[in-house]
């Protein structure tokens, strides 16, 4: 069964959520949305990929949403792929309205994209094991 575990409260720090359905993925999406303005960005690692000989993750994709805009960003990180944003809708300034458990992130400008393809995209990386979706375009910036 493939899975993810999400860290966005600080309660998860210790007890991570685990998403293993695309209802479940509903669920997170519509509690950030409907969640603090400061909690509206979740930490996700695949249970399905391997660990680093040092026990970690080998990646880590990033998941926000912006309730006022109807939008929301992905990154994904890992060694094969570097650090990788959604191409989308076009802004002229670096976004910075994400929040992983209080504390500010910053992304590249025009990485926002509909909170539909958000969705989309986060249940194909559940029932792909942890690939990168295909679903949505990627870019690179040298922000990160």
């Amino acid at each position: 069964m493939t899975s993810l575990d999400a860290y966005y409260r600080k309660e998860h720090a210790r007890d991570p959520v685990i998403i293993a359905s695309p209802e479940a993925v509903d669920r997170l999406i519509d509690d950030l949305m409907s969640g603090p303005a400061d909690h509206n960005l979740a930490q996700l690692h695949s249970l399905d990929r391997p660990l680093l000989p040092s026990g970690f993750p080998d990646h880590e994709v990033m998941v926000g949403v912006s309730r006022d805009r109807n939008a929301g960003i992905i990154a994904f990180m890992d060694g094969d792929v570097g650090n990788i944003f959604t191409a989308g809708m076009p802004g002229s300034e670096p976004v910075t309205a994400y929040f992983l458990a209080g504390h500010p992130m910053e992304y590249p400008e025009n990485c926002e994209v509909p909170i539909a393809l958000v969705r989309e995209a986060l249940k194909e990386f559940l029932l792909t094991g942890g690939n990168v979706p295909a679903c949505v375009e990627w870019k690179t910036s040298d922000l990160w």
